[in-house]
Order: structure tokens, then C-alpha cells, then sequence
């Protein structure tokens, strides 16, 4: 279908062809004539395109004649551009200076010498050639100039938005599926699996959307998550999307392990659902992983798989899953006249019913088939239309390459123009979220929205296509975020399909191992990027030296912090054979410069740099004269514009969203007409310059944060702007930190009045250092009903809030440091209910506040009927509140208040599931117990640092009556703390519920008598403690972590018969009365041990470690006294193993037995006895060959690993660190490394890893490469 790109793409070449003719370069070099028959040839060949499109569907030979056509389209494209770009040089040259012969010889010697035998010449003649065999096969294939066009071949853009819900057929699917998801149907685990088979397209995420957002099944479950899992089962990513979709903290959780654990806590004793949409894994290894945390949920919880295989869940025993079915023909033929008439039937369109009911029974009850030909036929009404369209030759292919008829057919009805860009997106790669002005960008750098018969900015074109798109269903809204996007997989194919030859996703053709002569042919490359790109992934690009795009696709989602590191040979060697490149993105790579070769690409259109860690532009990139647009946001470390950045004429779109490059832009840049600056930062230096920068912001800014207002000169230059027509969604506003004489109240609420946004849009409100006592009116005008957030932080003059709480939508709301408030009263409350729709209120560091009052003066109003979550943080002299009732409150957290305001909002939040306590003033026993007696609801408790507190119950039994629900007990910094509970109880085990109990740093804590049901157990930093007391008749620990408690003795914690035989996870540290470990053999639970810094542990039972079949992770590490003659065999499943720092060194524990599995190996010096190692090849015994990642820590005299490592050719990441006599590395492993770090190690070998020393040219195929 290379037609599609052909019809796009000549009518930008005649319009180049046109110009240059008229360039005095071109006529005065004889270049003249010879454009002059290309173009006359290329109008003839423009005619044949309308017979030769629909002939290439069943003609290999129209199709090669297409291809062999659009490559040299491709090639006259490129040399038109060269000469352009050369005659742009002269211009500008001749602009800064006169011509001498010294600027001469900077002037390419096709602008001033040009000769037919030059090499642009010999290129001429190629493609004069080249076009005239394409004139001559013409004729053998019979292709003729038809006059009479297809009527819809043209046809204007039009926009079929359906709007709301349109799912048929799916209600018996539904209800019978609700039913398995609220049953509390028997099972071995607290969780069972829903899983929904069928093939792509037929609905299985619409179904799975239907239920997930199903009332009664939000209200059954308390937690929800939906993964799209896709082909690349990342065990990582998926559980890291759950933790954060579950409520879990923001934490840069690197570790999977460390992850895990966390989303165990969070999901523990909660039932929960969890949607994994489009699992494509069939491998059982792959969902052991990662169901690890899903064990500790409540019964009841339930996983919907949608899937098109079946492999996996028949290992898993389900045998029987939820096959869904095509649709019915009348459900199908409702769908359909949904899509293509907005109607549920054909009752009121009779003639198009047969036509109609056709094309239903060849979409073969497909939902996706459907809802894309009906989207196509929505502005179509004229039998004939869809005749043809049933009548297709398409209908009667092969399902090749897995694309339906129907979705081709879709594809055809699209204009010369759609086509190119949907055929674009196939570098886009499965499952990636995308948005829509990134995607437009795109396009107009490669010239796609280039019309002369219209006045419509690029912009507004590519707009229109995009909404095109999308109404036809080639592209799909993400769940709960319709500011992204998503290609459907079979679209995704579909593009792949119709790109042809032209197009390349790298990494799926480095799979395919397709041919080197494929890569020539390439003008557009995109790859998926991977954590660790190494080079022999990406070397192949070098042989696509025609490309003219090649973009790095991270498939994350906005504000990620994720990075990706690529070779730097890569970048070296690779990007400058890319002579032709226009579109270059590098988005999210590791890289702190711009490469040298950027510079010398003088046909670049489009440059993405974002979210690296650039710290400078070269001057070299101000002579890429085309350059239309750069992307720089995210570059946190950019300081520094070229001197010549005037230079860029050209440049329309500079993103520098989220830098520090806003006080950074030239004053002449105002001069630069066509430029648009996006900011969403502005720190004001420059009255004028800001005044300028709101007036050329785009009626659709997304983001705008503005700081130093108090520099601003005139609330009147800001009113003449007109921001309230501004659709700004977030909003941003700050002033100086400083509040001192300088400061004008009048004039900082005039400024702030002006900059009042238009309310239609307005989602995030922040106001930051306000310096006026009172705020302006519409700050909580109820017309913001879009208003969803709202911060108003360290606003010193500040003495009334502003009735925030009318504003209808208003979701969350944060108050920071207005010291000068002192009572919060019917002025925030407003009338009527207050707060309708507020779910987290925090209020943190308010010194001054001291009456909370919720009396409105109106008869009846309710405060507050949603708030969940409510915040407290240092309000020391806020005694207490007179609320009634706070029904839907589940999260308490008060810190630095007194006991009174605890006491009073307790009384009035008794469905409070989680309550966090720290610095309670007054806080005695006496108190507390008065306080916990209002805890029915609440499951997880934290207490911190209330020193009045020495024991939580007065007994066990007592306790038990009132925390009937609580499952995690924290207690930190409590330096009064005895015990838990008061009275000594003879096993009392009447704490049925609490499941995990966490004390640190409790000094005078002595005991701990453990309830029955207790899981897990962590005691740290607790100096006093010496006895632990277990339940007798058994107890259910899994998790047991011993962490610096200096006073308990051996005897009570000891791994040995008396233990639970469920442990499945055990650390102990720093436990210096610990003496030794007897006996591991009946643990067979066990999955991760770590001992560390056990000074007094004499023996370890390493006999005992084959027997551990469930043991994967184990670390032992600086235990100097543990004396062990070889460790020999180890656990048959062991992944990670970190050890040293023993008695004996590394090198005398003799040879080892590895399973196969052991991939991840730390090895640790600093042995009690003197370390003799000074080769790898002494640590060789200890260096099974299954490993990727190996660490070398603390071997001090170690001067050499040149030996000792070469058969570790798995290995893909080595880690040295404070091995302070190294000098060299493992040669002939570095190329295939995908990490290397180093530390603490020689200057020498510090050098000889820099981009000058002798490793550098093996370390420069390593993605990432760190020394300090």
C-alpha cells in the first residue's frame, strides 16, 4: 500500500521542485533543466496513482513499481532538501558579513561549483534514470491515467465522535461474571482468579472495564488496581503499577523484593481486585513472581486475567475459563448501526439494511471490525457507498499478517493524507501511551501537515486528522486518562502492515534477524527502549543510512522518573551515519551531552532531548537551519543556551517545560515571530518579558507556574492580556519567601485578581507566598467546577481563608503555614453543605490557628460528607474541634498536636480505619485507652514518638473488645514504652486479628508478648528488650526481621524446631547476643534469609541448606566469628546469594555446588582472618557460570580480575566497589556488560575507564558505565 505515502508525499516535492527552479543556485548551475524533467515526468506518474492503488492489493508487480517509486519520491526529497538547506547557509552568511573568500570555502561546493560529474551530480543522474525506467514499466503493467476519481478520495476531515458508552451484547456476559467477583466461592488462597479468553478484538477488555467500574463491584472490594500486562511480562512494572494504584507511597522502589514486600503490607487483610488486561506469558514462573503479595489479601479477593492464550491458566487448574464469545448476529447488527447510522437498528434506514447486514456477517461478530467499518460509514448514507464497500476485493484475501479484512477495508476509506499518518504510527510501539500534541509534533516534522490549499496552521490540520483518527477507532482513549492515548494491538498490526518496507520498529526486526539489505531501505526506525540498551541491539541502525527518523520510545508514563541507559558507542559511532535524519529523538537515554554528530545534521527537523541530563546546548546545534522544533523539558541540569541561538530562524515549537532556562532566553527572541516558548515555568526578572510571555500563551496551556510575582509592575498589563480566556488546567502562583517593607498587599491582590483563569478548565490551584491578608473573590467561586485541587502554603499576611468550601468539585485541599490565621470558621465553609465533594484535607504548620469551627449559620448544612482522609501536622495551639460526625473518614494522621484535638476528633470519626499518631502532647495511658475505646473500625495503627506512653493496654482481654479489626500495629520512638500491654497474661491470645507488629527504636521497651495470629515480626533499635514471648500450642509467624537489639537473649528468638515451620522470611542483625543458628532443615517455607553483622555467631548449619527447596534470596555478611568449613551444596532454587565477611576468607571455602538458577552473587572481603585474595582467579570456585549480575565488595587486597572471569559469559552486570588495590577489569567480558560500576577502587583504573583511558573503546558498548 505504498500509494498511500506516494499521494502525500509528491505534492511536497513539486512545491520544493517549484522553489528551487526559482533559486538562482539552481538556474545558473545547470541544474535547471534536468529538475525541469523530473518534473514533468513525476506529473505524469501522478496521474497513474489512481489506478495503480486499488491494483497493488492483488499485484506484487504494482506494488514493487510503488515501492521502487516512493524511494526515489524519498531520494529527489533529499537532494531538493539539500540544496535548500545549502542556499539558507548562503543566506545567512551573506546576511552576518560579505562574501569573501574565507567565508567561501564554508559554502558546499554544490552551490558553487556544480558539475554534472560532481558527486551530487552522479546523484542527479541516478535518479534520471531511475524515473525513467519507472516511466518505461508503466507501460508493461498496464497502468493508465483515469480521470474520474474516487468520490470520497478527498474528501474534507470529518469529525463522527461517538459519545458515551456503546457496548451491546455484553449484558449476559456481565451478570454472570458479577456474580463470580461478589461470591465467596471455597478456595485454597484468600484469592481466586476470573480469568476471560478470547481472540483480539472481541471485547475482552470492554468487559473487563464493565465489571471493574460496575457499582456493586466497587462497593464489594476496598481495593482496586488495572494492569495492562501486554507481551513483555515485567514482574517489576507490574507490581509497581498495583502498589501505586492501591494507595501505596510514592517510593523509588528499585528492588523487586523491597517492592514486593510493600505491596504485601498494603494489600494485607484487604480484599482486593485487581484487573491484568492482555496477558500474553504462558510461562508458570512468570505468575509465581509475582502473586507472592497477592497471598495476604482478605478472602474474597479476585484477579480478572483477560487473555488470548489459555497456556498459563491450565497450569494454574483453570481448566474452564470464561471463553467469550463472538457476537450474536443481532447484538452485531445493533453494534454496527450504533457506529455507522448513531441509531440501535436499521428500522429508519431500510435500503441500507441488506447492504449492512453484509458487512455484519463478514466482520463475523467481532466488536473492533464493527466499530471501525461502522465509524467509517458514519457520514455515509448513499447505498451505493456501501455497496462498494461490501462489494470490496479486500473481503476476498487472505488474512495476511493477521490483519482483518475489515480493518483494511477501514484503512482504504481513508484520504491519501490519514493514511500516511496512520501507517507513521506503527513506530509506535504495542500498549504505548501517547499524546496527542506529541503525536502532531511528529507529524509536522516530517512534513505530513504541509497544505497549500488551505489557510489552517499546521497545528489546527494535524488537530483535525488526529480527532479523525480517533473517531474512526484507530486510535482509543487510556482508561481514566483521556489526555493519553493507545493503538488497539490489531490497529497497532495494521499500521505495521501498511507501512510496508519503509518503516521499522528496530527491536522487532532485530528478532525477526532481518536481512541487512532490509535496513537500507528504512526511512523511518523507531525502538522500544530497554532499561540497558546495549549496542549490538542497536548496532544494525548503522545500515539505515537513508533514514529519516529515528525516535527512542520509553513506554512510561508522564512525570516517571524512569531513565534508560544506552551504549555510548552507539551514540559515537552509530548516530553520525544518519546523514539524512529530520526527526531525532533521544527522550529519557542517559545522557549528559548532545552528541557531536547533531550538530552536522543540517535536514533536522525535530529534536527531542527530553528528560535527560544535559547540562549545556552546543553551539554546533545553532547551524541546523530547518530546525522546526526543540524539546528540552525535563532537563533539570540545563543552564545554558547557545550564544547563537538567534540563529535558529526557523524554529516554531521550543518546549522547556519543567527547566531552569526561563531567565536563560535572549531578549531578541520577541523578534523570532513564529516562535512559541513553552514554558510552565516562569521566574520573573523581566516585567516586560513576562508580559509578552502571557500574551503568546496558547488559549490551551496545560500547565503554568509563575514565580516572583512581587516583581511584577502593573496589575493593569496583566488585566490587558485577558488570562481569564486562558484555558489553563493547572495553575501555579508564587511571590517571595521574604515578607518585609517591599511588600504591598493592595498591589499583590490586584496582581492576583488579574491572573484569575478561565473556570471551564481550571483542575489544580497553587498559591504560594501570598503576601495580601484577604484573597480576591473568585478564589473559591463556585463557577470553577472543573476545580478539583487546591494548595494555599506560606501566606504570612494571610488572616481569613476564602469559602473554599463551596466549590462544588474540589477533591483535595492543602493549607500550609498561614501563621496568621487564627480561626477557621463560616468564611472557608461558605454556605449550604460544605465541602460536597472533599476527600483529603491537610493542614500542616499552622502556629497560630486555634478555633476550628464548623457552624455555618445555616439550619441543616452538612460539612464534610465525603472527606476520607484528614491531616494535622503541627497546629500546637488548635485544642480542639466540634464536629458531629465524620462518616466516610478512614485516615486519621495527627503529628504535633495535643491530646485534646485527638480526643475530640475521635469521638467524631468512628469509621476510622487507620490512624497515625506522632509528637501527641498530654498523650498518657490514661488517655490513650480512653481514645482506643473509639477504635471499633480501625485496622492499622501507628504511634510515634508519644513519650507519655508506657503501655498501649491495661490487659490483652481488654484490648481485645475494642480493636476487634486491628491488623498492623506500629509503635516508633516511644521512649517511655515498657510493654504493650500492662498486666502479665498467662497466653491470653485474645488479639485474634493483628497480623503484623512493628516496634523500633522504643529504649526502655523489655518484653513483647506476641498474640496468636501474629505474621510478622520486626524489632529494631529497641536496646532494652530481652525477652520476646511466643504463644504456646504453635503460632503463625512468616516474617520475622531482628534488627540492633542489644539486650535479647538467644534463647528467645532461636531458629530452631521450637519455631513455626510457615517462616518464610527471616533478618537478623545486629544481634550481638546471638551465638549460633542449630538448625534450618524444617523450614522449608523459607524464601529469604539474610544474617549481617552478627559479631558473636560462631556456627552456621550449612548442611542444612539443600534442604531448603523454597530459599531464594540469602545474604550472610559480615559475621567475623562465624566459623564454617565450606558452605558445598546450596539451596536448589537460590537466585540471590550475598556473602562474606566471615572467619575464613572467600577463597578457603572450597568448591561449591550452584544451582542453576543462581544468577545474582555478591562476594564480600574483610574476613576475620587476613585476606589473601589478589586474583580472580582465586575467587573462580566461587563463580558459578549462570550469572548476570556479580558484586565484588571489600577485598582489600585484590589487584587483578583479568583472570578468573572468563567463563561468566552470561554475565551482564559487574559491580566493584572499595577493593582499594584493583587495577584492571575482565577484558573480553566488558563489550557484553550492561552495567559497570566502580568505586573506591585505584586512579589508575579510574583513568584507564575515562573516554581517554585504554578501556574505553571495550566499556563504550556498556548502556551504563558508572566510577566515581
Amino acid at each position: 500500500m505504498a500509494e498511500l505515502v506516494i499521494s502525500a508525499l509528491l505534492p511536497v516535492v513539486f512545491e520544493k521542485l517549484t522553489s528551487v527552479l526559482e533559486n538562482k543556485i539552481a538556474r545558473s548551475k545547470g541544474i535547471h533543466s534536468e529538475l525541469k524533467k523530473w518534473e514533468r515526468k513525476l506529473s505524469l506518474i501522478q496521474a497513474l496513482l489512481e489506478d495503480a492503488s486499488p491494483k497493488e492489493v492483488t499485484s506484487k508487480a504494482v506494488k514493487q513499481w510503488l515501492n521502487d517509486l516512493q524511494h526515489l519520491a524519498y531520494d529527489i526529497d533529499d537532494i531538493l532538501d539539500a540544496l535548500a538547506t545549502d542556499a539558507m547557509h548562503r543566506e545567512f552568511v551573506n546576511q552576518s558579513q560579505p562574501i569573501t573568500n574565507k567565508v567561501r570555502k564554508f559554502i558546499p561546493s554544490c552551490c558553487t561549483s556544480f558539475s554534472l560529474s560532481t558527486r551530487v551530480g552522479s546523484k542527479l543522474d541516478n535518479i534520471s534514470i531511475r524515473l525513467q525506467e519507472l516511466m518505461d514499466e508503466k507501460e508493461k503493467l498496464g497502468l493508465i491515467v483515469k480521470n474520474e476519481r474516487s468520490k470520497d478520495k478527498n474528501r474534507g476531515y470529518q469529525t463522527s465522535l461517538v459519545v458515551g458508552p456503546s457496548i451491546v451484547g455484553r449484558e449476559a456476559d456481565k451478570k454472570e461474571l458479577v456474580q463470580k467477583l461478589l461470591s465467596d466461592e471455597s478456595c485454597n488462597e484468600n484469592f481466586s482468579i476470573v480469568p476471560i479468553v478470547g481472540m483480539g478484538g472481541i471485547g475482552k477488555t470492554t468487559l473487563a472495564k464493565l465489571l471493574y467500574d460496575d457499582q456493586l463491584v466497587k462497593d464489594h472490594f476496598e481495593l482496586k488496581a488495572w494492569v495492562c500486562v501486554s507481551d513483555d511480562f515485567d514482574s517489576f512494572k507490574i507490581s509497581k503499577v498495583i502498589y501505586q494504584s492501591v494507595g501505596g507511597e510514592q517510593k523509588d522502589l528499585v528492588d523487586l523484593n523491597l517492592l514486593q514486600v510493600a505491596l504485601r503490607d498494603r494489600l494485607m487483610g484487604k480484599r482486593f481486585l485487581l484487573v491484568l488486561d492482555d496477558v500474553w506469558s504462558d510461562k508458570l514462573e512468570d505468575w509465581e513472581i509475582l502473586a507472592g503479595p497477592f497471598f495476604s489479601g482478605a478472602p474474597g479477593s479476585k484477579i480478572i486475567i483477560t487473555t488470548r492464550k489459555q497456556q498459563l491458566l491450565n497450569k494454574l487448574g483453570y481448566d474452564h475459563p470464561y471463553d467469550l464469545k463472538k457476537l450474536s448476529h443481532d447484538d452485531a447488527l445493533s453494534l454496527f448501526a450504533h457506529h455507522s447510522l448513531g441509531v440501535k437498528s436499521f428500522d429508519l434506514h431500510p435500503v441500507l439494511r441488506p447492504h449492512g447486514e453484509g458487512i455484519v456477517q463478514k466482520c463475523d461478530g467481532l466488536p473492533l471490525a464493527l466499530k471501525a467499518l461502522g465509524s467509517l460509514l458514519r457520514t455515509k448514507r448513499n447505498e451505493e457507498e456501501w455497496k462498494r464497500l461490501l462489494d470490496d476485493e479486500i473481503w476476498m484475501l487472505e488474512d495476511e499478517g493477521g490483519i482483518l479484512p475489515a480493518l483494511r477495508l477501514s484503512y482504504n476509506d481513508l484520504s491519501a493524507c490519514l493514511k500516511q499518518l496512520f501507517a507513521y504510527c506503527c513506530l509506535i510501539p504495542k500498549d504505548c501511551m501517547f499524546e496527542k500534541k506529541d503525536l502532531i509534533l511528529l507529524w509536522m516534522a516530517e512534513g505530513f501537515m504541509h497544505n497549500s490549499a488551505t489557510n489552517k496552521t499546521m497545528e489546527c490540520l494535524g488537530e483535525e486528522c488526529f480527532q479523525e483518527l480517533l473517531s474512526r477507532s484507530f486510535f482509543q482513549y487510556v482508561p481514566d486518562d483521556e489526555s493519553l492515548f493507545v493503538m488497539h494491538d490489531l490497529m497497532n498490526d495494521l499500521a505495521t502492515f501498511v507501512a510496508g518496507e519503509f518503516y521499522s520498529r528496530l527491536d522487532i526486526d532485530m528478532e525477526k534477524n532481518v536481512r541487512k539489505e532490509a535496513f537500507k531501505k528504512y526511512r523511518h526506525m523507531s525502538f522500544a527502549c530497554e532499561r540497558y540498551i546495549c549496542y549490538n541491539k542497536v548496532k544494525a541502525v548503522e545500515r539505515a543510512n537513508s533514514l529519516r527518523t529515528f525516535l527512542a520510545m520509553p513506554n512510561v508514563v508522564r512525570n516517571s522518573w524512569l531513565i534508560f541507559n544506552i551504549s555510548s558507542k552507539f551514540l559515537v559511532d552509530t548516530l553520525p551515519q544518519l546523514p539524512l535524519i529530520r526527526v531525532l529523538s533521544l527522550s529519557r537515554l542517559d545522557i549528559d551531552e548532545v552528541p557531536e554528530c547533531v550538530g552536522n545534521m543540517k535536514h533536522l527537523r525535530y529534536l527531542n532531548l527530553s528528560q535527560t541530563s544535559i547540562r549545556y546546548l552546543p553551539e554546533s546545534v545553532c547551524n541546523l537551519y530547518n530546525l522546526q522544533t526543540l524539546i528540552v523539558s525535563g532537563c533539570d541540569r540545563l543552564t545554558k543556551l547557545p550564544d547563537n541561538f538567534l540563529k535558529l530562524k526557523n524554529l516554531w515549537h521550543f518546549d522547556i517545560r519543567d527547566t531552569l532556562l526561563w531567565n536563560m532566553i535572549p531578549l531578541g527572541i520577541s523578534d523570532m515571530k513564529s516562535l512559541q516558548t513553552l514554558s510552565n515555568k516562569v521566574v520573573i526578572e523581566n516585567n516586560d518579558f513576562f508580559i509578552s510571555w502571557l500574551r503568546n500563551l496558547k488559549n490551551l496551556q496545560a500547565e503554568i507556574y509563575i514565580d516572583e510575582l512581587q516583581k511584577v509592575q502593573s496589575a493593569t498589563d496583566i488585566q490587558g492580556v485577558n488570562l481569564s480566556q486562558k484555558r489553563v488546567s493547572d495553575l501555579r502562583m508564587g511571590w517571595s519567601n521574604v515578607f518585609d517593607d517591599s511588600r504591598n498587599e493592595k498591589h499583590e491582590k490586584e496582581v492576583l485578581d488579574a491572573l484569575k483563569p478561565h473556570s471551564d478548565n481550571l483542575k489544580n490551584l497553587t498559591i504560594v507566598s501570598y503576601g495580601g491578608k484577604l484573597f480576591p473573590t473568585w478564589i473559591g467561586d463556585p463557577s470553577f467546577l472543573c476545580l478539583t485541587y487546591v494548595q494555599i502554603k506560606k501566606c504570612g499576611n494571610c488572616m481569613f481563608l476564602p469559602p473554599l468550601g463551596e466549590l462544588p468539585s474540589l477533591m483535595t485541599l492543602v493549607i500550609e503555614e498561614l501563621n496568621g490565621v487564627k480561626v477557621l470558621g463560616s468564611e472557608f465553609l461558605g454556605t449550604g453543605t460544605a465541602f460536597p465533594k472533599l476527600e483529603s484535607l491537610r493542614i500542616t504548620n499552622m502556629t497560630g490557628w486555634e478555633v476550628w469551627s464548623t457552624k455555618s449559620g445555616v439550619v441543616g448544612a452538612v460539612m464534610f460528607p465525603c472527606l476520607q482522609e484528614l491531616i494535622l501536622v503541627n497546629c500546637p495551639n488548635l485544642a480542639e474541634v466540634s464536629l458531629e460526625a465524620l462518616p466516610s473518614l478512614r485516615v486519621l494522621d495527627l503529628s504535633g498536636c495535643g491530646d485534646g484535638l485527638l480526643t475530640s476528633l475521635i469521638h467524631a470519626a468512628s469509621s476510622v480505619t487507620r490512624l497515625s499518631i506522632s509528637r501527641i502532647t498530654g498523650l498518657s495511658d490514661e488517655v490513650w485507652r480512653g481514645v482506643m475505646d473509639h477504635l471499633g473500625a480501625v485496622e492499622e495503627v501507628r504511634i510515634n514518638m508519644c513519650n507519655g506512653i508506657r503501655y498501649l493496654w491495661e490487659s490483652e482481654a481488654k484490648a481485645s473488645k475494642v480493636l476487634v479489626n486491628l491488623r498492623k500495629l506500629e509503635v516508633f520512638d516511644c521512649a517511655k514504652l515498657v510493654s504493650l500491654g500492662e498486666k502479665e497474661e498467662d497466653r491470653c491470645n485474645q488479639l485474634t486479628s493483628l497480623r503484623i507488629l512493628e516496634l523500633m527504636s522504643c529504649q526502655n521497651l523489655e518484653r513483647c508478648n506476641l498474640p496468636n495470629n501474629i505474621q510478622e515480626l520486626c524489632i529494631s533499635y529497641c536496646d532494652s528488650i530481652a525477652s520476646v514471648s511466643f504463644p504456646t500450642g504453635g503460632h503463625k509467624l512468616k516474617s520475622l526481621k531482628i534488627d540492633n537489639c542489644e539486650q535479647l537473649l538467644e534463647k528467645e528468638v532461636l531458629l530452631n524446631t521450637s519455631m513455626p515451620l510457615m517462616l518464610e522470611v527471616v533478618h537478623i542483625k545486629r544481634w550481638k547476643n546471638l551465638k549460633s543458628i542449630n538448625e534450618l532443615a524444617c523450614f522449608i517455607q523459607l524464601t529469604e534469609l539474610r544474617i549481617e553483622d552478627c559479631s558473636s555467631i560462631e556456627s552456621f548449619p550449612a548442611a542444612d541448606l539443600p534442604n531448603l527447596t523454597s530459599l531464594e534470596y540469602l545474604r550472610i555478611v559480615k559475621c567475623k566469628s562465624m566459623d564454617v568449613a565450606s558452605f558445598g551444596v546450596w539451596p536448589p532454587k537460590l537466585g540471590f546469594l550475598q556473602i562474606g565477611g566471615l572467619k575464613k576468607p572467600i577463597s578457603k571455602l572450597g568448591p561449591q555446588t550452584f544451582p542453576s538458577s543462581l544468577v545474582d552473587l555478591k562476594l564480600y572481603g574483610g574476613s576475620a582472618e587476613e585476606e589473601d585474595v589478589t586474583s580472580g582467579s582465586q575467587l573462580s570456585h566461587m563463580l558459578p557460570s549462570s550469572l548476570t549480575t556479580l558484586g565484588l565488595w571489600y577485598f582489600e587486597k585484590l589487584e587483578t580480575v583479568s583472570k578468573g572471569l572468563q567463563h561468566l559469559t552470561s554475565l551482564q552486570h559487574l559491580h566493584i566497589q572499595s577493593c582499594p588495590t584493583m587495577k584492571d577489569l575482565p577484558e573480553e567480558l566488558l563489550p557484553s556488560l550492561l552495567s559497570l560500576g566502580i568505586s573506591g577502587c585505584t586512579d589508575e583504573l579510574k583513568e584507564k575507564t575515562s573516554r581517554r583511558g585504554s578501556y574505553w573503546p571495550l566499556i563504550s558498548y556498556i548502556p551504563y558505565v558508572g566510577t566515581d
